[in-house]
């Protein structure tokens, strides 16, 4: 096995990012530096980074229902709960793809495949994210205008979106907004510099992965034939891009 893909693997990080460990330095195989991209690791090397021993896991694949509360991390220094308090001791070595802020709630992709999550969070792949969001009144055209367009909710970060209208209420608005970009607390950012509280937010989509028929704090296995639908989608954004 290539040693990127072996790093990738393990849940180390990106094939990119192992690459750059390889030309830095920081990988040794069984003691011995190695700075050659395409090295081949056989089953029984040692592989390190940073003097850290690393393994290549079989690949696994996993959808959690997060509730709000929780923040989308293996740890906190501040104390706050994270979604691997709800997580058995099994699912505590996989990573999750991309975040949801503590009061939002929905779809997580947890897994130790490295260079699937590189490529579902990277900027210039744009994957699609869908949520469902419920916000205290109703927006006037030139403001769902501005939505489609492009909001700058920080200097220099110009934040959009795709949105359908589910429902109207008399005070409450139920939006399904499809993200192309992973901006920190970007929809809550977009409807707050238009003038509206987000009520709920409820992730129910990332890529073709869906969050139902799962209930708050449940996780669930990914079909494999979603995970080869899911890297065929991801080729396609790849070939797109590419032209």
């Amino acid at each position: 096995m290539r040693i990127n893909k072996y790093i990738a693997q393990s849940g180390f990080c990106s094939r990119r990012k192992a690459d750059e460990y390889v030309l830095s330095g920081a990988v040794k195989v069984n003691g011995a530096v190695v700075t050659m991209l395409g090295y081949e690791i056989r089953t029984k090397d040692k592989v390190t980074i940073n003097d850290k021993l690393i393994r290549a896991d079989k690949l696994e694949y996993y959808k959690f229902y997060k509730p709000t509360g929780y923040i989308t991390t293996k740890s906190d220094e501040k104390g706050r709960k994270t979604i691997y308090d709800l997580l058995d001791e099994k699912y505590q070595k996989l990573n999750p793809v991309g975040r949801l802020d503590k009061d939002s709630s929905g779809l997580i992709i947890l897994t130790n495949d490295g260079n699937l999550a590189y490529e579902l969070t990277h900027p210039s792949i744009k994957v699609a994210k869908t949520y469902l969001v419920r916000v205290d009144g109703k927006l006037k055209d030139e403001e769902l205008n501005k939505l489609s367009e492009g909001i700058e909710i920080e200097k220099d970060k110009i934040a959009y979106c795709d949105w359908t209208i589910l429902e109207e209420e008399k005070n409450e608005t139920l939006f399904e907004i499809v993200l192309y970009q992973g901006l920190n607390r970007q929809i809550r950012k977009m409807f707050e510099f238009l003038g509206y509280n987000v009520l709920n937010l409820k992730r129910i989509r990332h890529a073709n992965i869906e969050l139902a028929p799962l209930k708050k704090g449940q996780i669930k296995p990914i079909k494999p034939r979603q995970i080869k639908e899911l890297k065929q989608y991801l080729e396609k954004l790849r070939e797109n891009k590419d032209k």
